[in-house]
């Protein structure tokens, strides 16, 4: 029986590494804030998603893949979306149904998995309304001018995740919406607001619509429960929306925990400066995926601990590209020599009983450790020199055909964690062109071996030349062929 891998993670709530241990192995439950669809998702909302998706592929490594529950919610009732419908003259599900399927299209192109769960907020209204109803009869929240705001001043463990004192919040820290001549507080947030421009649901509070943190407790209860294993979200998120979560939650729930495990990821750091909308440089994934595949997208988000600041650049998602491309040579080699007969493989077996269990141990200790996605890169760098190695001679030993297997073997977990070579790697080497395209570019290639075989060198040069105006590269192989790939 194989020993459980355990995981560790930094708790945002208690500032320290933990070993993680569900509620039930059976049934580990997280849950990821996502979007308020108005608009396209920026690459600093990638990074979390990308984090969790992870972190949902760890779990689901270690408990079994049927025994994690990932809620990921889509937040589609908003004033942002209500002006931007009134804007453009149409109703509000028209701007957010565009918006949440283009998300969910571009987090599959660069790799995330689809969540078990993609509550919508306007799904839970009712969830809400019971909750915020909760809150009043116990008096942890009140009404005021057709609003209903939560009483900080309730609510003892206030500022626990955040740092925050209810004495520094007095001064008048925006934490919520709402006039502050309608709290009681300065620091009280809203829960419910009247309706906006015809938008607004029924409620005995009377009608109109969330605040937006309630939205998010209310969805996760209802799809993973009053308790969950692991909140996630970027660090942005960590006050006051994560901070106000926690106190309605724990108030409406009766219970002194809301989340186990609060994971925060850093920003995006674009240059010297965080990437913002005020300062102009916010970078679409939309946008990205026009020019780059999403593996290196993802690929490059990768190359930072989530609770580092990530250094934004073009150079980066080169260096990535080149990174996967030569991954994916080897990848090539792997399936080549798995599927020759047993007698013909080269090292593909195992022998060493002993140390491929001591390397199957420690296979991914670093990603068990709070997700230390580097250290899991520079792994797979050192296993890609091995394999290449290993690839260019047939093996010595019995040693180096062990160490052969078990490289392959690792490094190709590895990458699935962290969610990588996932394509075929012939279509990884093709870029999507088309047919015609393909071709077009076999022709080239084929030109240039011609050329090279009859020592033309000067059709061979012009032929190269070719193939990188149109932006592939020709590559010249031992047995006189010349395949391409996109540059």
């Amino acid at each position: 029986m194989t020993e459980q891998p355990q995981l560790t993670l930094y708790n945002s709530l208690t500032r320290r590494k933990e070993d993680f241990t569900p509620q039930d192995p059976k049934r580990v439950t997280m849950y990821n804030c996502g979007p308020t669809v108005y608009s396209y998702a920026h690459i600093g909302n990638a990074r979390a998603a990308v984090v969790a998706d992870v972190l949902f592929r760890v779990l689901r490594h270690i408990y079994g893949e049927d025994h994690v529950v990932y809620a990921r919610n889509i937040t589609d009732v908003d004033d942002k979306i209500i002006a931007s419908a009134k804007e453009q003259g149409v109703p509000i599900s028209d701007i957010t149904e565009k918006y949440a399927r283009i998300y969910n299209e571009d987090l599959a192109a660069i790799g995330c998995l689809p969540p078990t769960h993609q509550p919508k907020a306007t799904v839970h209204i009712p969830h809400m309304i019971e909750m915020i109803s909760e809150l009043i009869e116990k008096d942890f929240a009140y009404e005021s001018d057709g609003h209903v705001f939560f009483d900080v001043s309730k609510y003892d463990d206030y500022g626990k995740l955040s740092g925050n004192s209810l004495k520094a919040l007095k001064g008048g820290d925006r934490v919520g919406e709402g006039e502050t001549a309608r709290k009681r507080n300065s620091a009280d947030f809203v829960l419910w607001k009247p309706e906006l421009d015809g938008v607004g649901w029924d409620a005995p509070f009377g009608k109109g619509r969330p605040g937006w943190h309630i939205e998010c407790s209310a969805m996760a209860k209802a799809t993973l429960g009053e308790t969950i294993d692991i909140h996630c979200g970027g660090v942005d998120l960590k006050f006051p929306h994560h901070e106000n979560e926690i106190a309605q939650s724990c108030c409406a729930n009766d219970t002194k925990t809301f989340a186990k495990f609060w994971i925060h990821n850093e920003f995006l750091n674009m240059g010297s400066e965080k990437m913002s909308k005020s300062l102009g440089n916010v970078t679409l994934i939309h946008d990205l995926l026009k020019e780059w595949d999403g593996e290196v997208i993802r690929l490059a988000l990768l190359k930072a601990h989530y609770r580092s600041e990530l250094q934004w650049s073009e150079d980066l998602l080169k260096e990535s590209k080149a990174n996967l491309d030569r991954w994916y040579r080897n990848l090539l080699k792997i399936r080549e020599i798995a599927a020759l007969p047993e007698s013909e493989r080269r090292g593909l077996h195992y022998s060493n009983k002993r140390l491929l269990a001591i390397r199957r141990k420690n296979r991914n200790s670093s990603m068990y450790d709070d997700l230390d996605t580097v250290q899991v890169f520079y792994q797979m760098l050192n296993e890609d020199k091995e394999l290449t190695y290993y690839f260019s001679a047939p093996p010595l030993n019995e040693f180096s055909q062990t160490s052969a297997a078990e490289d392959a073997e690792t490094f190709l977990v590895r990458a699935n964690l962290l969610g990588l070579l996932q394509k075929d790697p012939e279509d990884w080497f093709k870029g999507g062109a088309s047919a015609d395209e393909e071709a077009d570019f076999n022709a080239i290639a084929n030109r240039r071996a011609e050329a090279r075989k009859a020592k033309d060198w000067a059709a061979a040069d012009a032929a190269r030349d070719e193939a990188k105006a149109l932006g592939i590269v020709l590559e010249d192989n031992p047995d006189g062929t010349t395949t391409w790939r996109k540059a």
